[in-house]
């Protein structure tokens, strides 16, 4: 089984110090790039993340702070990721709700002008959710009859993904074998950040999915309440929510000018 591709699309998998988006850093980050013919280049970075990794974590993926003291840190390394994965599609596993998203906020903390508008992505672990319910060990165990050594090691879980979508694909034949395809069935929700802070409605107007102004529209809670904007800014929010925010601000600005 091969991906049919119009692109390359780019396998990958961040191990990190926490599970929060907004605030939490890649501790490393292994990359497998799939070209339309059947051509494969990976690559994998430790990362030194400027913040101590918890001991908790530590636990999970085996990554200490002395292990990453000496790496680069993600900005050193942002023009070097952000050059093998611009030309791609994206795909991980849970990679549309964690990955994707925190690599978007390391992104633009590096000062790259990182966005998706020319990229789908493709959530294989949604894919196994919506077919079998299951986690990327058991996954691998199911799709692929191997058992997952390494878990939890970024170089392992990016082949074991890769993996288990072609064979989630000779599995499905219901399946399309397109990534466009393939990223609309594993979209859980449409949203214009990859956090879901903003989504759209029925009339594909841009709207908050959050907090007091839940399902109301952009245009409109800016209209008859500015301050939310600048409340949205200097809050907690992810870079990326952020920076959709102040485009749509900017685009209705443009429109009401001409």
């Amino acid at each position: 089984m091969q991906l049919k591709l119009t692109k390359p699309i780019c396998f990958f998998d961040l191990e990190t110090t926490g599970i929060n988006v907004a605030k939490d850093r890649i501790v490393e980050i292994s990359i497998l790039k799939v070209f339309p013919n059947g051509n494969k280049e990976s690559k994998t970075w430790l990362v030194n993340p400027e913040m101590e990794i918890p001991a908790e974590v530590i636990a999970v993926h085996g990554i200490s702070n002395e292990k990453v003291a000496n790496e680069p840190t993600f900005k050193q390394l942002s023009k070097e990721v952000y050059k093998m994965i611009k030309d791609s599609d994206l795909a991980g596993f849970n990679s549309d709700r964690f990955d994707i998203p925190l690599l978007a906020e390391e992104m633009l903390r590096a000062e790259v002008d990182f966005d998706m508008k020319h990229m789908v992505s493709v959530d294989v672990q949604t894919i196994f959710h919506k077919m079998e319910k299951r986690t990327l060990g058991a996954a691998y165990k199911f799709y692929c009859d191997k058992d997952l050594d390494g878990a939890h090691s970024a170089e392992a879980d990016t082949l074991a993904t890769y993996e288990v979508l072609l064979s989630q694909l000779e599995r499905y034949p219901e399946l399309d074998n397109n990534v466009k395809k393939l990223s609309e069935f594993t979209t859980r929700k449409q949203s214009l950040d990859f956090a879901g802070f903003i989504g759209v409605n029925k009339d594909k107007e841009p709207i908050f999915a959050f907090g007091k102004h839940k399902g109301k529209t952009v245009d409109d809670v800016m209209e008859k309440e500015p301050g939310y904007f600048g409340w949205i800014l200097n809050a907690d929010f992810p870079l990326y929510t952020k920076k959709v925010l102040t485009q749509l601000k900017l685009s209705k600005f443009n429109n009401k000018l001409s």
